[in-house]
C-alpha cells in the first residue's frame, strides 16, 4: 500500500500533512487505441476499479506495450514491449508514473507469472459425482435428456440441464438452445425453465472455473450467478451470458465471446470481452476489438477504455489493497 507525505505552507507556517494512503483497488491495461492512418501503439493506462482514468503510464511509439503486472506490494509495474523485429525489453514504471526505465531481464516473480483463474468452456471434464449427476439411460431419440445437473455451493439451488431432442433448438449449440433447462430452488422446490427466465436467448455449455474444473458458480458475498455459452453463427462466434440467480435473469456479457475473471473477496469480476466489426474512427474500416470490463453484484457494466473507441487489450493486472490474492493479472502478449 502507498502512502507519501507533502510539504504544505499554510498561513507562512509549514505544516506537516500526511496523505492518506490509497486504499482503492486499481488496474493497469495495455490498450491499443485504433486509428484510421498510420500505426497505432499499444501503452498502459492505470485506472481505479470504479472506472476512472488515473493516469497513462507509457507513451512511447517504438513499440507495443503488453503484459503489464503488478508486483505483490502495488509499487511498481513490469510490462513487456515488442519492438520491431521480435526483439522483446521487459520495462518497469512506478504506479503513480514515476522512475520508467529499462530492465536488464524481467523479474523472476514476473517471468513465473501466470493468469489468474478463469470461466472458460475449454475442454470441460465430467462433472465429479460430488457436485453433478449425469442420467444417460434416457435416449436422444425419445425425448427429454438430462444431461447433468449442478448444485450451487451453498445449497440454495440447483441446475438441471434438460433437453427435448425431438425440438429443433434443442439439437444444435444455437439460439434458443436450453430452453428447457431448469433453475430449481432447492429451499421451495419450484423449478422454472430457462424460457421462462427474463433475458434468456440460449443457453448451451456450463462455463467452468481454469483452477477447480468442478466449480461452476461465483458465489462471492451478493454476487451469485453462473456463466452459459452458446454459438450465435458464423459471423458473431459465440458469446457468453451470466444467470444472475438475484433475479432471477440472464445478462449478456458480450456482443461476442467474454471470459469472467474473478475477483475474490469483492462480490464482482472482470471480463475479457471481445467485440466484432467495431467502427475505426475516420474511415468506413471495422476491427475485431477486446476490451476489460468491471462487473459489479447487480451486473452494473464499467468499460476500462475511451468511450465508442476501437481498441485492443493487450494484457491487465489488478491490485486490491487488503485482498486475497492482491494481484489479479491476465497476461495476454501483442499480436
Amino acid at each position: 500500500m502507498r502512502s507519501s507525505f507533502q510539504i504544505v505552507l499554510v498561513a507562512g507556517v509549514f505544516c506537516l500533512v500526511a496523505t492518506i494512503a490509497r486504499a482503492d483497488s486499481e488496474i493497469v491495461i495495455a490498450i491499443r487505441y485504433l486509428q484510421a492512418q498510420g500505426t497505432s501503439h499499444s501503452h498502459l493506462y492505470l485506472y481505479r476499479e470504479d472506472g476512472k482514468l488515473l493516469r497513462q503510464l507509457t507513451k512511447d511509439d517504438s513499440g507495443q506495450d503488453s503484459a503489464p503486472i503488478f508486483s505483490s506490494d502495488g509499487e511498481i509495474v513490469v510490462f513487456t514491449r515488442e519492438q520491431p523485429n521480435d526483439v522483446r525489453e521487459f520495462w518497469s514504471v512506478k504506479a503513480h508514473g514515476a522512475d520508467l526505465k529499462k530492465l536488464h531481464a524481467a523479474p523472476d516473480w514476473y517471468a513465473q507469472a501466470k493468469s489468474s483463474p478463469y470461466f472458460t468452456n475449454v475442454e470441460p471434464e465430467q462433472p465429479a459425482s460430488a457436485t453433478a449427476t449425469s442420467s444417460p439411460v434416457e435416449s436422444a431419440s425419445t425425448g427429454p435428456l438430462l444431461l447433468a445437473s449442478y448444485k450451487s455451493p451453498n445449497g440454495s439451488v440447483e441446475l438441471l440441464l434438460h433437453l427435448d431432442m425431438n425440438e429443433e433448438d434443442d439439437q444444435i449449440n444455437g439460439p434458443g438452445h436450453g430452453k428447457h433447462y431448469l433453475l430449481r430452488d432447492l429451499k421451495t422446490g419450484t423449478e422454472t425453465e430457462f424460457s421462462k427466465v427474463p433475458g434468456f436467448y440460449g443457453a448451451a455449455g456450463l462455463l467452468h472455473n481454469t483452477e477447480d474444473k468442478n466449480l461452476y458458480f461465483l458465489f462471492d458475498g451478493s454476487l451469485r450467478v453462473a456463466f452459459f455459452d452458446l454459438h450465435l453463427n458464423s459471423t458473431d462466434g459465440d458469446t457468453v451470458f451470466a444467470l444472475d440467480f438475484s433475479g432471477p435473469r440472464f445478462v449478456r456479457l458480450s456482443p461476442n465471446w467474454a471470459t469472467p475473471i474473478p475477483l475474490p473477496g469483492g462480490a464482482a469480476f472482470l471480463t475479457f470481452a471481445e467485440n466484432r466489426y467495431v467502427p475505426i474512427s475516420g474511415n468506413k474500416k471495422t476491427a475485431n476489438c477486446s476490451y476489460m470490463e468491471h462487473w459489479d453484484e447487480k451486473l452494473n457494466k464499467i468499460r476500462y477504455a475511451h468511450e465508442k473507441s476501437a481498441a485492443l487489450c493487450y494484457g491487465a493486472s489488478m491490485y486490491r489493497p487488503g485482498l486475497t490474492p492482491a494481484v489479479i493479472t491476465l497476461r495476454r502478449s501483442s499480436e
